[in-house]
C-alpha cells in the first residue's frame, strides 16, 4: 500500500466539529487583541507608519536574520539553542498541519514520497520541541540563574507545549501500532510510541485512537484559549512580531525629540504619557532577561534592572488600565506615585544609555526611550535631578561647556600648534569638533592636541571653532533637560551653518552620535567622522605612515556610543595592529558585549553612591588581560579609565591611551 496520510481515519464525519469549533475560537482570539489593543491605545500618539514599506522591508530583513536565524537568540548559546529548538519544531508542526488542511481539501499530496519526507522531518523537529522544552525546564528550575524568575505561567506555558507535543506523537503512535505499515520508520516518534503499544487488540487501538485525537484537539484549542485570555508569556508569539514591525527607525543613537512648543507636559509622570508603542513594548517583553545579564548598573548592584523596570510598569499599567478605559482615572493610581513607588529615583539615574540591554533584547524593546522619558519630568516638571549634575547643567548654560571649575579656554589645547581658526579662513577639507572635555580638561586636551599633530603629519587642511564652540548639548539630553539640548543645538547648526561646514571630524563618540544622528532633528545634516574612522582611512590611503614601534600589549575598550550606538568596531582595531610591534589582547567583554566605562547617560557628572564603581570594573577587566596600555576613543572613557587605575593602584604598569596618542607616537 502506498504511504498516505488520513487525517479523520479514526473519527469519520464526527472530525468535522472541529471546524465548527474554529468560529467561536476565532472569536475568542479577535475578542482577546481586541481588549489588549484598547490597552496598548492608551498611551500617547507615536507616528510609526510613515515610511510603511520601508518598515515592511526591514521588518521581513529582522524576520529572517533574528527570527528565523535566531541571531540574537544564539548571542547567548545555551538558551539560544533551546529557544531555536522550540521555535523551529513549532514551526514546522503548524506547516505540516497546514500542509495536511491543503492537501485534504485542495489538492492531495501527502502520499507516497512527499509524505515520508514531510512526516519525517515533522517527528525530528517535534523531538526537538520536546529537548528544547525539557532544556529550559531543568534551566529554570535546576540551574535557575539570577535573570530569570519564575511564575506560574512559565511552567503552565511549558507543560501546554510538552504536552501538544507528546499527544501528538502518542496519537501517531496509536495508529502505526494499530495498523503497522511498512513505513511507520519514516515517522521517527510515533514508531517508538508504537511500540508501547504494540501488544493491544486492533478495537483497543481504535479506541485510544479515537480517545486522543479528541484529547489532543481539546489540548491545543485550550491551550490558545487559554494563552488569548490570559495574555501570558506564550502571548509574546503574537506581539513580538508586531513590536518588531514598529520598532524605531531613528539612528539607534538618538533619541525622541520633544516638540517644545506644543507638548503640554514634558517627559512622562503616568503610565498614559508613554506612547502606545511603550506600552506595547511593556507587553512584548518575555522576561528573559539577557537585558539585566548585561545591564552594567545592575552588574554593579545599583537598583536598575532593565528586566525589572520594564515589568513593574507593566503591572502598574495592567493595574491602572481598566479604569483609565473606564475614565474614572487619569493614569495614576491615587495611592501609588509612578516615579517613586513603582519605579525610583535612584533606578532612573542609575542607567548609562550603554544601550546593552536593547543591543540583545529578542523582542527590540527600546529601554532608554522610557528612562529618558522619566528623566525628563524629573528634571523639566519636577526640578529634581543630582546636585553635581545641576551644577554641570548650569554651566553650559552659562559658560557653554560641561567643565564645570576649569579654568581653560577653548584654545589653550593649541597654543604652539598653528591651528587655523574657521572664523579666519572657511576654505577647509573639515572642521574639528573638539567637544568639551577634549578642549577644557587636562587629560583630553592632549588627546586633541595630539589629533592635530595627527591630522597635521597627513596633510589634511583643517580648521576648528576656536572660543566659538559651545557644548554639543548630549549630557543636557541624556540627563532629561531637552530644553537646554535642544537650545544648543540650534545656536550650533546655526553657526556650522553659517560657515558652511559640510564635513566634521571628532575626538568625542557622544559630540558624533549627536551631531551625525540627532542635529537632522533640527535642520542640521552634516557629513559627521569620528577621528577612529577618520585615521583609519587615512593610514588606508597612505597618508599617515605609522613607523616607530610601540612594542606593548594594547587592550581596546569599545565605548558604548561609538560601538552599540553607531556600529563602529573594526576602525580602532584597524589603527592598533597598523601600529608596528604593538600586541592586541582583546578583553572578554568586547565589541556588542562590551562593558560601559560607567560614564554615559549623565553619569560623569554624577557621584556613584551605590554597589560598586563601573569604571573599576572594567578596569579590572582590563587588567585581565596583563595589557600594559588601555587603548580607547572616547574623553568619557579616558578619564574613567584614568580614574580606575588609580583606584586599583595599577598605575605602575598599565596606562590609558586614546588611539589619537598612540597614533601621534607611532608617526612621530
Amino acid at each position: 500500500m502506498e504511504p498516505f496520510r488520513d487525517i479523520f481515519e479514526s473519527v469519520g464525519a464526527w472530525g468535522y466539529i472541529l471546524y465548527g469549533l474554529l468560529i467561536p475560537l476565532g472569536a475568542i482570539l479577535v475578542y482577546a487583541v481586541y481588549r489588549r489593543y484598547r490597552l496598548w491605545r492608551l498611551g500617547a500618539p507615536d507616528d510609526r507608519f510613515s515610511g510603511l514599506w520601508q518598515r515592511v522591508w526591514s521588518f521581513a530583513v529582522t524576520a529572517v536574520v533574528d527570527g528565523f536565524i535566531h541571531r540574537r537568540f544564539l548571542k547567548d548559546p545555551y538558551p539560544g539553542l533551546m529557544h531555536f529548538l522550540i521555535f523551529w519544531g513549532c514551526i514546522i508542526f503548524l506547516i505540516g498541519a497546514f500542509l495536511d488542511f491543503i492537501s485534504h481539501y485542495i489538492f492531495h499530496f501527502m502520499h507516497g514520497a512527499t509524505y515520508l519526507g514531510i512526516s519525517l522531518v515533522v517527528d525530528v523537529l517535534g523531538i526537538a520541541v520536546l529537548l528544547g522544552v525539557i532544556i529550559a525546564a531543568f534551566r529554570r528550575y535546576i540551574q535557575r540563574p539570577d535573570r530569570l524568575d519564575n511564575k506560574p505561567e512559565d511552567a503552565i506555558a511549558l507543560a501546554l507545549i510538552f504536552l501538544v507535543v507528546l499527544t501528538g506523537f502518542i496519537l501517531e503512535g496509536l495508529g502505526i501500532a494499530w495498523h503497522n505499515p511498512d513505513w511507520a520508520v519514516w515517522s521517527p516518534g510515533g514508531w517508538v510510541v508504537a511500540q508501547i503499544f504494540g501488544g493491544l487488540s486492533a478495537g483497543t487501538l481504535q479506541i485510544l485512537h479515537t480517545g486522543f485525537w479528541w484529547f489532543h484537539v481539546a489540548l491545543v484549542l485550550g491551550a490558545i484559549v487559554y494563552v488569548a485570555l490570559t495574555f501570558s508569556s506564550l502571548s509574546h508569539i503574537v506581539v513580538a512580531p508586531f513590536n518588531a514591525l514598529f520598532m524605531s527607525s531613528r539612528p539607534k543613537g538618538a533619541l525622541a525629540p520633544i516638540d517644545l512648543e506644543k507638548a503640554e507636559t514634558f517627559g512622562v509622570s503616568k503610565i498614559n504619557d508613554f506612547t502606545w508603542k511603550q506600552l506595547l513594548d511593556l507587553d512584548s517583553c518575555t522576561r528573559c532577561g539577557r537585558c539585566q545579564d548585561l545591564c552594567p548598573a545592575y552588574l554593579s548592584e545599583k537598583p536598575l534592572s532593565p528586566k525589572k523596570l520594564t515589568q513593574n510598569l507593566k503591572t502598574h499599567w495592567l493595574e491602572v488600565g481598566p479604569s483609565l478605559l473606564a475614565k474614572k482615572g487619569n493614569g495614576n493610581n491615587p495611592d501609588v506615585s509612578m516615579i517613586g513607588d513603582v519605579i525610583t529615583q535612584d533606578e532612573i539615574w542609575a542607567c548609562t544609555t550603554c544601550r546593552a540591554c536593547q543591543e540583545v533584547c529578542p523582542v527590540f524593546v527600546e529601554h532608554i526611550d522610557k528612562i529618558i522619558d522619566l528623566r525628563r519630568n524629573l528634571v523639566l516638571e519636577q526640578a529634581e535631578i543630582p546636585e553635581t549634575a545641576e551644577g554641570m547643567l548650569r554651566c553650559i548654560e552659562d559658560r557653554g561647556h560641561s567643565c564645570r571649575g576649569t579654568t581653560a579656554t577653548r584654545l589653550d589645547w593649541c597654543e604652539g600648534l598653528e591651528v587655523k581658526l574657521i572664523s579666519k579662513d572657511k576654505v577647509v577639507d573639515v572642521l574639528y569638533w573638539v567637544g568639551c572635555a577634549a578642549a577644557l580638561e587636562d587629560r583630553n586636551m592632549k588627546v586633541s592636541a595630539a589629533f592635530a599633530k595627527v591630522l597635521q603629519a597627513a596633510g589634511i587642511n583643517f580648521a576648528i571653532l576656536g572660543e566659538e564652540e559651545s557644548c554639543c548639548g548630549e549630557p543636557a539630553r541624556r540627563l532629561g533637560n531637552e530644553y537646554l539640548f535642544q537650545m544648543q543645538a540650534q545656536k550650533n547648526i546655526e553657526l556650522l551653518k553659517g560657515y558652511g561646514v559640510k564635513k566634521i571630524v571628532t575626538t568625542c563618540p557622544h559630540c558624533y552620535n549627536t551631531i551625525k544622528n540627532e542635529y537632522p532633528q533640527f535642520g542640521g545634516d552634516f557629513e559627521v567622522i569620528h577621528h577612529s574612522q577618520f585615521t583609519a582611512d587615512l593610514i588606508k590611503q597612505g597618508k599617515l605612515k605609522l613607523a616607530n614601534g610601540v612594542d606593548k600589549k594594547i587592550t581596546y575598550h569599545d565605548a558604548c556610543y561609538l560601538g552599540r550606538h553607531n556600529d563602529i568596531y573594526d576602525s580602532p582595531r584597524q589603527i592598533l595592529k597598523g601600529i608596528p610591534q604593538a600586541h592586541l589582547v582583546e578583553m572578554e567583554r568586547r565589541r556588542s558585549k562590551s562593558f560601559c566605562c560607567g560614564g554615559g547617560g549623565g553619569r560623569m557628572w554624577m557621584e556613584e553612591r551605590i554597589g560598586t564603581r563601573i569604571n573599576e570594573m572594567r578596569t579590572d577587566q582590563a587588567i585581565a588581560t596583563e595589557a600594559n596600555i588601555l587603548a580607547t576613543a572616547c574623553p568619557y572613557c579616558l578619564q574613567m579609565f584614568e580614574d580606575g587605575i588609580k583606584a586599583k593602584e595599577a598605575t605602575e604598569y598599565l596606562k590609558a591611551m586614546d588611539l589619537a596618542e598612540l597614533v601621534e607616537s607611532a608617526i612621530k
